[in-house]
């Protein structure tokens, strides 16, 4: 659906920005301005339908009025960055309100920079054109590491919320825990929470920071990798309830499983055992994951064994292991 309505509007040639105002004068002062600036442009004229437009068009920008009747501004900025699929989307605040508080609360509700009344449309489009060059060099890096194979999102440790992911973190997520809410799945949190938590000790005892211990999950012979990544030049940052960015990397031992057939001519399936083996599995485990009963693993070790010339599993597994990590050194046995 979301590529069909890039490609209506236009995405590849023009910004699609999202204007949100309950004053008809004030949409169609804007309207003009930014349609004459070569932009397209959407139009809301309450929260409620601010944030149907933002989920189905993905506007590169809101320019959003803060005082509405119903819904108003702050609640509206709240909403969709609590959402991950439009919490990465710039959001300029229009405010008739200029005392320091309101402005703070602006902020405060997810808004990149606000404007105020009366709007002076080349004042917003300049505003509009610093922050869609930021947002699109965000985008362009995060685009870039899906394209290598490393995916990444930003979440808030205080209560696991996932503030923006890239589409293939937004894939792994879901293929390895069934997750697709706006939460980060629980397994990952505490881990995030221990990392953050040894980061903490270690500054507390005046020692350098180092990358924490990473997390790995596994799915047959495939393995996700999480890592908390560094977020300055000085350092990890380390407050507890921040934002933290995290980076996501798959990993298919399938190649493992084809260099051991290959380095011991084994069978296809003796091969898979012995990738078992070498993960600590037993027997039951092995034919749970292959489905085949315990009896049977034991009959292709047996093979395996002769085939190595050794007679533990233990001894085959160490064969193996010193043999793959001369070809996959990055391998994690």
């Amino acid at each position: 659906m979301n590529d069909t309505l890039d490609q209506a509007l236009n995405r590849a040639h023009s910004d699609v920005v999202l204007i949100v105002d309950d004053v008809p004068d004030n949409l169609s002062l804007l309207h003009d301005a930014l349609d004459e600036s070569g932009c397209t442009v959407l139009v809301a004229l309450d929260g409620a339908s601010a944030l149907q437009r933002a989920a189905q068009a993905r506007p590169d920008i809101v320019l959003l009025d803060a005082m509405m009747p119903g819904m108003d501004g702050f609640e509206v900025a709240r909403r969709l960055k609590a959402d991950a699929a439009t919490a990465h989307i710039p959001i300029i605040f229009m405010t008739g309100l200029t005392e320091t508080e309101h402005l703070v609360a602006a902020l405060e509700a997810g808004g990149t920079d606000y404007v105020t009344k009366p709007i002076r449309p080349k004042e917003v489009l300049a505003r509009m054109q610093v922050h869609l060059q930021a947002a699109r060099e965000r985008r362009q890096a995060r685009n870039a590491l899906d394209a290598f194979g490393y995916a990444s999102l930003t979440v808030r440790a205080s209560d696991g919320r996932l503030m923006w992911q890239t589409p293939l973190a937004r894939e792994l997520l879901q293929r390895y825990y069934g997750s697709t809410g706006p939460v980060l799945p629980e397994p990952v949190l505490a881990w995030l929470h221990r990392s953050v938590a040894h980061l903490e000790a270690v500054r507390a005892r005046g020692e350098t920071l180092a990358e924490p211990p990473r997390l790995s999950v596994e799915q047959g012979a495939e393995r996700l990798t999480f890592r908390l990544h560094q977020r300055n030049d000085d350092g990890f940052v380390s407050d507890t309830g921040g934002d933290w960015l995290l980076i996501m990397q798959e990993a298919s031992d399938e190649s493992v499983i084809e260099a051991i057939s290959l380095s011991f001519r084994l069978t296809a399936k003796e091969a898979e055992v012995l990738y078992w083996v070498i993960k600590g599995k037993i027997n039951r485990d092995i034919g749970d994951i292959l489905g085949s009963s315990p009896m049977t693993v034991k009959k292709h070790l047996e093979r395996v064994y002769a085939k190595l010339g050794v007679e533990t599993r233990t001894a085959a597994a160490a064969l193996a292991l010193g043999r793959i990590r001369q070809l996959h050194p990055q391998f994690e046995g």
